[in-house]
Formats: C-alpha cells, sequence, structure tokens
C-alpha cells in the first residue's frame, strides 16, 4: 500500500511538472479566405478546364457558358440602331437646290450693281452735258429713271435672297426636328448593344484571385444558371491560424505582434513558424467544447487571428500550437 501510494504521488508531481510546463500559450487550427465563384451568365457550361487542387492565376480564363442566345439579342439591338440611321431625313438635295437659287440670285444682284454704277456714271456725264447745252433733259430723266428702275430691281432682288436664306434655315430647322424625334431612341440602343456586350463577356469564367482550387460543384455540358456557385477558391500561401487565449494572456497580445507557432512534423516533432498577430477579438467567448478539458471549456476566452507563411505544410483545419 505504501508502494502504490508513493508511486500515485510520483505520477501526480511528474504530471504537474509536465502540465506547467507546456511548450504553448494557445492553440487553433489553421484556416483559409475562401471565395466561391458564382456563374455571372445562363447557360450551357461549355467549357471547365479546372480540378480540385489545381493552382489557378488571377484573371485567367478557366471556362466559358454558352451566350449564343445573347450574341443573337445583340445582333438584333445593333441592326434596330442601324435602321433608326435610314428613317433619318437628309436636308442636302433641298439644300443644294435652295443654294443654287441664292447663287444665281446673288449673280444677279451683282449684275445689278455693275448696271448701277456704270448708269450713275452716264447720269454724271449727261448732268455736265445739260449745263453746257449738250444734250437734252430728256435724256437725263431717262438716265435717271433707268437707274430708278435697277435700283427697285435690286431691292427685289435682294429680299427674294433674304427668302431664300430663310427658306434654307427652314429646311435644316425642320429635318432637324424630324430626325430628334428619330435620334431619341439612338441612345437607348446604345446602351442597350453595350449591355449585351457586357453580359456576353461574362459568358467567360474568369478567376478572381490566385489560388488553390478547394471544390468544384460544376461539370462540363452541365446547365447553370447566374449566381450559382461554380468552385471553391483559397489562397494558401499565407495561411490563418484562429486560436483563443486567455483573459490573463489578452494584455500581452497585441496586433501586428510577431509569435511563433508550432505544428506537428512527424511522430513525434513540431516544426516551428513565424507568425504575426493581425486581430485580436474585444468580445469574450466560452472555450471552444474542441480544444482544452471539460473544466477549461467553461473558462471565457478571446480569439486571436494569426497570419502564417505557408511552406506548403499547412493545411486547412491542421492544428497549430502558439508561444507568444
Amino acid at each position: 500500500m505504501n508502494k502504490i501510494s508513493i508511486l500515485s504521488l510520483a505520477l501526480i508531481f511528474l504530471y504537474s511538472c509536465n502540465n506547467g510546463g507546456s511548450k504553448y500559450d494557445a492553440s487553433g487550427t489553421f484556416e483559409a479566405d475562401e471565395i466561391i465563384v458564382s456563374a455571372e451568365a445562363t447557360g450551357k457550361i461549355l467549357q471547365f478546364n479546372i480540378e480540385e487542387g489545381d493552382a489557378l492565376k488571377k484573371d485567367s480564363v478557366i471556362g466559358q457558358i454558352d451566350v449564343v442566345n445573347l450574341e443573337l439579342q445583340k445582333g438584333q439591338a445593333e441592326a434596330s440602331l442601324q435602321a433608326l440611321n435610314q428613317k433619318t431625313n437628309d436636308p442636302g438635295p433641298q439644300i443644294a437646290i435652295l443654294k443654287t437659287q441664292r447663287d444665281a440670285q446673288q449673280a444677279q444682284i451683282n449684275v445689278l450693281l455693275e448696271q448701277i454704277t456704270v448708269a450713275k456714271k452716264e447720269q454724271a456725264r449727261l448732268q455736265k452735258l445739260v449745263k453746257a447745252d449738250a444734250a437734252t433733259p430728256k435724256q437725263l430723266d431717262d438716265a435717271e429713271g433707268q437707274i430708278s428702275v435697277m435700283e427697285k430691281q435690286l431691292t427685289a432682288a435682294r429680299e427674294s435672297l433674304s427668302v431664300i436664306d430663310q427658306q434654307m434655315a427652314s429646311a435644316k430647322a425642320s429635318v432637324q426636328l424630324q430626325n430628334r424625334g428619330i435620334l431619341s431612341e439612338k441612345a437607348p440602343m446604345q446602351k442597350r448593344v453595350e449591355q449585351m456586350e457586357d453580359m456576353i463577356s461574362r459568358g467567360e469564367i474568369v478567376n478572381p484571385a490566385t489560388g488553390v482550387v478547394l471544390t468544384k460543384y460544376a461539370m462540363d455540358g452541365e446547365f447553370t444558371s447566374m449566381g450559382r456557385p461554380l468552385y471553391k477558391l483559397a489562397d494558401l500561401s499565407e495561411m490563418t491560424l484562429r486560436a483563443y487565449i486567455t483573459g490573463n494572456q489578452l494584455p500581452s497580445v497585441n496586433t501586428g505582434q510577431t509569435v511563433t507557432v508550432l505544428v506537428d512534423d512527424g511522430p513525434d516533432n513540431q516544426k516551428e513558424l513565424s507568425g504575426t498577430v493581425t486581430w485580436v477579438s474585444d468580445k469574450a467567448e466560452f472555450t471552444p467544447k474542441t480544444i482544452q478539458t471539460k473544466d477549461e471549456r467553461a473558462n471565457l476566452v478571446y480569439a486571436v487571428k494569426i497570419k502564417v507563411k505557408n511552406d506548403g505544410s499547412l493545411k486547412i483545419g491542421m492544428y497549430g500550437e502558439v508561444r507568444l
């Protein structure tokens, strides 16, 4: 009995020493920021060239959804847009006729101006001759009457020229008014074409971020709809260890702090990695039931996130320990 008691005390002492000399201050599991990539178009999946575990680069095209129906709608919108241009009126022919009339009227005005200039010179010559009794007053009256007639013709020609200018302006305004109603439909049709082009471009399945395919939800030949998940992606180059610390440890943990992360490296060995604290919860929670003892599960703890550069050995859900 004495030997059994001594052995029991020794085991208790040994357990207490090992528990007190723990090599880590907190523990948790690794996780990664996962992205669920969904379809941006509705149709049959014509091509989908990925498999689970594939490493994808950002903006790489990995598949194609059938968008023939959208292309037909775009063609219809473009045809309607071209038809609008054919419906518009061109004032050019009418303006050309009026311009010809205007040019003829301007030429007539120029001729009358020259004739009036010559007639006035003749009037001045006759005035001198009448004073010298070398010409009769009737000749002078005829010359002045001729000048008066030509000036009236000039006034009428200028008025006709003004009327032609008004007709040209009226023709342009009338056609512009007619075309304005037709062309008012042009901008919405152009926007419709642009909208269809955008929807067609979304038929390409473009990978949004660099990462590894975790789960594939769709296959070639399947019909998909907008918003349906196609695959799940995560960047595993940097992992996040979500660990839990006690209220006593909270004052010694700060954002940006460098800590040591321990992970299993074989049956009996552990590997040390460097990590950086990126987030500390401002609210306490009960200890997760998956870790710690039954008594410690009743304690309140604080969650922390630690970024760790992945050397290839870290996996999602893998257990890790933290040394502050």
